[in-house]
């Protein structure tokens, strides 16, 4: 299937809606393996909303946005403005 707004936006909804009932499940004290699966949620969403801005970016500046690609956590985590 090919990659487009609707389907990451689709993804960050369901994301949201995973975070949203661990955190109930967590009673909101995540701990370990708790802890973990959230940070991989969040991570993930983090993902989802760069590649979002960076195919609008590539849209606004007239290529396409299908050649943008998610980019590693590594790369999304640490980008400092």
């Amino acid at each position: 299937m090919a990659t487009t707004d609707g389907n990451i936006r689709e993804l960050i909804n369901q994301l949201v809606e995973q975070e949203k009932q661990l955190r109930e499940q967590l009673s909101g004290k995540p701990t370990g393996e708790g802890r973990d699966l959230l940070k991989a949620i969040q991570v993930e969403l983090d993902q989802c909303w760069d590649l979002l801005r960076r195919r609008d970016a590539a849209r606004e500046f007239g290529r396409n946005p299908d050649d943008e690609q998610v980019r590693p956590a590594d790369t999304v985590e640490n980008y400092r403005n």
